[in-house]
């Protein structure tokens, strides 16, 4: 038994950020932020959006667009770095409302790596319990930001990618191949240092303690690049695939030089690469499911094509999955 993807969905909020707003803010000279980034503008949630009503509203657009039975998913998995509460977990409530009343459902903080843990935990899932499972990745960051550091201001967004696998009698379908990985020595590099338990809110914890900071940018360019590229030649190797034979490379959407570094690092041709870097910044775990279900709006993806993903961040968690259609 493989397992299918058979729908894609996605949910941008309505609030353009252009690079001209953060400039203006930080003070530096038009198109600043574009050439570091390649980054033209992102997606800022509504002061009454919650990290759920994002996952709802990707989730329900896969789920009509499937028409499928609700009530036969199996399993709700939610890649978030930023939930509706740190207690519960947001995923049931994202699977109540959207009628999958019967899944299993679990929140998943996997960091910018996210979607390709809960992708391969939801394939296996599918292929051990013959039931559909309906991946969710979200991300609501901008609420997490110091928006006078340039570090952060200029790279992060908010956003939600949603994929629903099915069982599937192609044997090859699904997961190919998946290698994920770790760097637990660059653990402090991007953090939130407040709200968990080594640092717990107090009376009088600075707010900025609460806000996300990136230690050193050059070593995460490092780091991340070494992480995606190795953890993309592995998961390619276990699928007994080069990089010919995949049709398509969705890499984390963390930045144009991060993601132009593994490209040229792996020898994939431009005309294979989607991307959406440029309009909608960098939402997390949210990226790869929000490009692809982009990219399917354009062209749909076709049985037998295989994609390439890699993704890494904070933790430094991260790795790749060879995925086919």
């Amino acid at each position: 038994m493989g397992s299918a993807l058979i729908a894609l969905g996605h949910y941008a909020p309505e609030r353009r950020v252009t690079n001209a707003e953060i400039e203006a803010r930080l003070g530096v000279e038009a198109g600043w932020s574009e050439r570091r980034t390649g980054i033209v503008e992102r997606r800022f949630a509504a002061p009454d959006e919650a990290l759920s009503d994002l996952a709802v509203k990707a989730g329900e657009m896969a789920l009509i667009r499937a028409a499928i039975d609700r009530s036969a998913i199996g399993l709700v998995v939610l890649a978030t770095s930023t939930p509706d509460h740190l207690l519960p977990p947001s995923a049931p409530l994202v699977a109540h409302r959207l009628g999958a009343t019967g899944a299993g459902a679990i929140d998943m903080a996997g960091a910018c790596g996210g979607f390709l843990y809960a992708l391969t935990f939801a394939d296996s899932f599918v292929r051990a319990n013959n039931a559909p499972a309906l991946v969710i990745a979200a991300n609501i960051l901008s609420r997490r930001l110091n928006l006078n550091d340039p570090k952060s201001a200029l790279l992060f967004g908010d956003g939600a990618g949603a994929a629903l696998l099915a069982p599937s009698d192609r044997a090859n379908s699904g997961v190919r191949g998946v290698h994920l990985a770790s760097d637990g020595g660059a653990y402090d590099l991007i953090q939130i240092p407040a709200g968990g338990s080594r640092l717990p809110f107090a009376p009088d914890l600075d707010p900025a303690a609460t806000l996300m900071t990136i230690k050193d940018g050059r070593a995460v360019f490092t780091r991340a690049v070494k992480l995606m590229a190795s953890a993309a030649e592995k998961a390619l190797s276990k699928a007994a695939l080069s990089i010919e034979d995949i049709d398509y490379f969705v890499p984390h959407q963390a930045n144009a030089r991060i993601m132009g570094a593994v490209q040229r690092q792996l020898g994939v041709p431009d005309d294979k690469v989607i991307s959406t870097v440029a309009l909608y910044g960098n939402s997390s775990a949210a990226t790869i499911p929000l490009s692809l279900s982009i990219a399917a709006e354009q062209r749909a993806f076709k049985p037998g094509e295989r994609l390439l993903l890699t993704a890494a961040g904070a933790g430094l968690t991260g790795g790749a999955v060879v995925f086919e259609i």
